[in-house]
């Protein structure tokens, strides 16, 4: 979110353009079933939480989050067009081993390496912290939950983002829990045995208070939910951290 602030072009290259070539080569070879991520940024100012998939997402604050929002509408308008079976995920805050490009990831590796780490609105923010191998078992367990049009005497139920008129389907994956950024340093420091220096910043222009994720669709969908414990999940990330690099 932050880089597309500084490189807003970089992310309709990738997301839209990126995706559009993405969806035709799934149309070509007439794919069984699509996934393709999407972000809980696309909920952006709004106040209903915990964020269902199917409140309206139509107040986002970031180019990244408009993006993000135009691949949504492009994967129902292929889905209707092309019978392609999609599924859109919405990540919330993934955090955990090998997500470097993350900017909580930069939390961690400024303590880590004893550099100050800066807390945007004086780390009075909340997040939905989805750790990485959780985020990842929902996304193998939706690969089985194709979008399928319902009987003639089936309704849609209520809480279900399927779409009328398209194989196509938005789902939540978070830990349905969110989380002070500060408890979430306080993780680790606990996990590192170190003291982070903290410097304290001015809310983010596009940032937002809090994400909270509802996942009752994941989980009627696969019979799964995110359940990780933030200090569990970010102890298995020091680890790895110090392994990886070494520290």
């Amino acid at each position: 979110m932050r880089y597309s602030l500084e490189q807003p072009k970089a992310y309709l290259e990738a997301n839209v353009d990126g995706t559009f070539h993405a969806m035709e080569a799934a149309r070509r070879h007439a794919v069984d079933h699509l996934l393709m991520a999407s972000t809980s940024s696309v909920y952006g100012g709004s106040e209903e939480m915990p964020f269902a998939e199917t409140a309206k997402a139509d107040m986002r604050l970031t180019i990244y989050a408009a993006t993000k929002k135009a691949i949504e509408a492009m994967g129902h308008a292929y889905a209707h067009l092309w019978g392609v079976p999609t599924t859109m995920f919405r990540f919330f805050t993934v955090y955990g081993p090998w997500t470097p490009r993350h900017g909580y990831i930069q939390v961690r590796r400024c303590d880590l390496d004893g550099r100050p780490i800066d807390l945007y609105n004086g780390g009075d923010l909340y997040r939905d912290f989805t750790y990485v191998g959780d985020s990842v078992e929902g996304i193998r367990l939706l690969i089985d939950a194709v979008p399928v049009r319902p009987g003639s005497a089936e309704k849609i139920e209520p809480s279900d983002s399927l779409s009328h008129v398209a194989l196509f389907r938005v789902v939540n994956i978070g830990n349905s829990d969110k989380a002070r950024l500060l408890d979430f340093v306080s993780a680790i420091e606990a996990a590192t045995g170190l003291k982070a220096e903290r410097n304290m910043m001015p809310m983010q222009k596009g940032d937002v208070v809090a994400t909270w994720a509802n996942a009752d669709l994941l989980f009627r969908l696969t019979g799964y939910h995110p359940r990780t414990d933030v200090r569990k999940g970010v102890a298995k990330f020091v680890d790895w951290y110090r392994n990886y690099y070494d520290k």
